[in-house]
């Protein structure tokens, strides 16, 4: 596979993690290197590991796979953007354990962002089983792109944070952003075709 088409793929994938990044950068406002890297290194290395799990399932398992992890990936992002909103409104609570409870850069709120951010990447590994290229340089690529992409997105999330009066909106926003990329997700899939 030529080298500008696996970089078009990597860019393609990257987009959702550099969207769910500036949702996170606008959440946690004060963002870290420990928070940059953590992110950025779960984030691209989910998006390095799923091509290469989707290669080594191959085709057997495609179409049961293709069947639910647009749902996966919608329900993750889901949960998340409904956290984001919640804490949104009720923004009461002192400033710094609200901080620490809205830090997506660690626990189970990294881990399914960096599900649902990959999910797109496991069938993009299927699809390259199917036609017989190898995968490694394409997910070491599909995988710094995506990290690149996070730490961009993270950083340009906190500038827009720092707008004291745009900051409750802006994470309002950014939950809403994960809600329509979860339901963007379901569209490409064809859901709603179904019941219209």
């Amino acid at each position: 596979m030529h080298l500008l088409t696996i970089l078009g793929i990597a860019v393609a994938l990257a987009m959702d993690a550099f969207a769910v990044a500036i949702a996170t950068g606008v959440s946690i406002k004060q963002v870290s290197i420990r928070q940059t890297f953590r992110l950025s290194w779960h984030f691209g290395l989910f998006q390095a590991l799923m091509p290469i799990i989707g290669w080594g399932l191959g085709s057997s398992v495609q179409s049961s796979m293709e069947a639910y992890a647009h749902w996966i990936s919608f329900a993750l992002l889901a949960l998340v953007g409904s956290n984001m909103l919640k804490e949104a409104v009720l923004a009461d609570e002192d400033e710094d354990e609200a901080r620490q409870r809205k830090d997506s850069t660690k626990g189970m709120a990294l881990v399914m962002l960096s599900v649902a951010t990959s999910i797109d990447a496991l069938a993009v590994g299927l699809s390259m089983s199917m036609l017989r290229e190898s995968i490694i340089t394409p997910a070491i690529i599909i995988g710094i792109v995506a990290g690149l992409f996070t730490i961009i997105g993270l950083h340009l999330g906190q500038r827009v944070a720092r707008l004291a009066w745009l900051s409750t909106w802006a994470e309002i926003v950014g939950g809403l952003v994960l809600w329509l990329i979860g339901l963007n997700i379901l569209r490409e899939s064809g859901v709603f075709t179904t019941f219209f």
